[in-house]
């Protein structure tokens, strides 16, 4: 090679090597995602008319078809114990109701106790919760927090600070004007207005709706009026006889009677409700249950179409403000609930339409819109991909895993292949229970023991087993476990469900009335 082409390719070399040195220098490093986490209570998945069911045609959800349309659906997330106070502690800290001592709503989130939010603030993020917190005591990890005591008021609620904090049941806050999750919307906004433009942010808002009183917002008054809403197959079920399951349940003319000593004592029943008076008088037992159910369901897709309002008031922010590509967004429930499948109102039970949790995330980045996940997905699992997204190791108290990677499509063959359920806050009615679930079958064993947790009773109910087949069967409508063509199936599964308790760290060796009952039943 000639000297005039060694010179050449040695400053070819040179000045690509100096660009390529200057583009890393100028280059600004990766940008932490903002995280953005909606949840609301009760809202569940039979109502968010992108699971399709019977409501589906009737709902108000533009905007959660919106995030569903540019962002991923979960198919199969669920809570892992279902009602309010637990299944916030485990969003929170990653792990099951027996690691972080939150089994029943009597129970308080200790402050002390790790969590997500501490360790987002601790690696540089800006924290902040808006909305319903109902763990009790104050809220650690967050920069900024502006909660209700306990459920709080749909109007006119009173909202508490970190400057004038005192834990629930103790007078605190400042009563705010207007309607609740417009509220929780507005100071959401406000703060994101606020924050250090410099820095990631995580924030929760959280709404009180779709929580029982279910009222709603002067706009959707009418909303429904004269219409007849269609009911779920199963809403004539009235009682254990029907399909075989082991309990009563909370059926709907329980919240029938709510209505009634409300209307008889409306200053000093607990909670108000919209559309009264109500009155069931004259109607036979058939008339009576499809009365209620129409005005449950009605209230109650009011209030959640005041949430798809709000849900798209936050994402506007985001596009007007330059954040939408950067930010993750979910939209989730803390769990299901009952919309007269079975004839029941309220959740708790592990039967579907309780324990699934409707979940919709949006991340432009990285996931490709109208994606949907089957994977089983557990609230043990939010702590864990906040986390990830955060580029944070996962914490060692967290016992979920993170599931970005399904989230794009790649899934690991050692991902789960079912789940764990346990609830604990036993009761004549709705018995304390633990069970498994795959992507088939459930079992479910009701040990029917309070075992001193708080706000469970102390009265006993007899063991019971049920297990459903849920592709013959997915509305959960005979419990098959007497049936011999399942016993081979059903014996797998208990074993199953014993290794599934042991790795979850749920043991019961500590209370001789299990031991008894687990020896008898296993």
């Amino acid at each position: 090679m000639n000297c005039f082409k060694k010179d050449f390719l040695f400053a070819a070399f040179f000045l690509a090597s100096c660009a390529s040195f200057a583009q890393n220098k100028g280059a600004k490093p990766d940008v932490k995602p903002n995280v953005i986490f909606i949840m609301a209570d009760d809202h569940t998945a039979q109502s968010w008319g992108i699971y399709g069911g019977v409501l589906k045609d009737y709902v108000v959800n533009k905007n959660i078809k919106r995030l569903a349309a540019e962002g991923a659906v979960l198919n199969n997330a669920f809570c892992t114990n279902s009602i309010c106070v637990p299944s916030r502690a485990t969003i929170m800290t990653g792990q099951y109701s027996q690691k972080n001592n939150v089994y029943t709503l009597g129970d308080a989130l200790s402050p002390e106790h790790p969590n997500i939010a501490k360790v987002l603030q601790g690696a540089g993020y800006q924290t902040a919760l808006i909305g319903k917190w109902h763990l009790k005591k104050q809220p650690t990890g967050f920069d900024h927090f502006m909660v209700m005591d306990d459920q709080g008021v749909y109007f006119n609620p009173t909202f508490k600070t970190e400057l004038d904090w005192k834990d629930d049941g103790q007078k605190a806050g400042v009563v705010h004007k207007g309607y609740n999750t417009d509220l929780v919307t507005d100071y959401s906004i406000d703060w994101l207005e606020q924050r250090d433009k410099n820095k990631p942010f995580f924030m929760m808002t959280h709404f009180k709706a779709t929580h029982e009183p279910w009222e709603y917002p002067e706009r959707y008054n009418d909303l429904y009026a004269g219409q007849t809403l269609p009911e779920p197959v199963s809403i004539l079920d009235f009682g254990p006889e029907t399909n075989g399951r082991s309990f009563k349940g909370q059926d709907l003319e329980d919240l029938e009677s709510r209505w009634a000593q409300y209307q008889k004592n409306p200053k000093g029943y607990w909670t108000t409700y919209p559309g009264m008076p109500f009155s069931i008088n004259g109607l036979d037992s058939i008339q009576a249950r499809k009365k209620i159910y129409q005005k449950f369901v009605k209230d109650y897709l009011r209030c959640a179409a005041a949430i798809d309002d709000n849900i798209g008031r936050l994402l506007d922010y985001l596009k007007r403000n330059g954040l939408a590509e950067n930010t993750v967004v979910i939209y989730t429930s803390d769990q299901g609930y009952f919309l007269g499948e079975h004839g029941f109102f309220d959740k708790r039970m592990m039967y579907e339409e309780s324990s699934r949790m409707p979940f919709v995330i949006c991340y432009p980045k990285e996931i490709k819109g109208g994606t949907r996940i089957n994977d089983i997905i557990l609230n043990i699992d939010f702590a864990a991909l906040f986390a990830d997204y955060a580029g944070i190791k996962k914490p060692d108290f967290i016992q979920g895993e993170s599931f970005r990677n399904n989230l794009k499509g790649k899934t690991a063959k050692s991902w789960r292949k079912s789940m764990y359920y346990r609830y604990w806050e036993h009761s004549k009615d709705r018995p304390a229970h633990f069970g498994i679930r795959d992507q088939r079958y459930k079992l479910i064993f009701y040990y029917g023991q309070g075992l001193g947790m708080k706000d469970a009773s102390n009265v006993a109910t007899p063991a019971a087993w049920e297990f459903y087949d849920l592709l013959k069967d997915p509305k959960e409508l005979r419990n098959a476990f007497h049936d011999p063509a399942y016993k081979q199936r059903i014996a797998a599964m208990k074993k199953e469900l014993l290794k599934q308790k042991e790795l979850t760290g749920d043991d019961d060796s500590g209370r001789p009335e299990m031991k008894a009952i687990l020896d008898s039943s296993f």
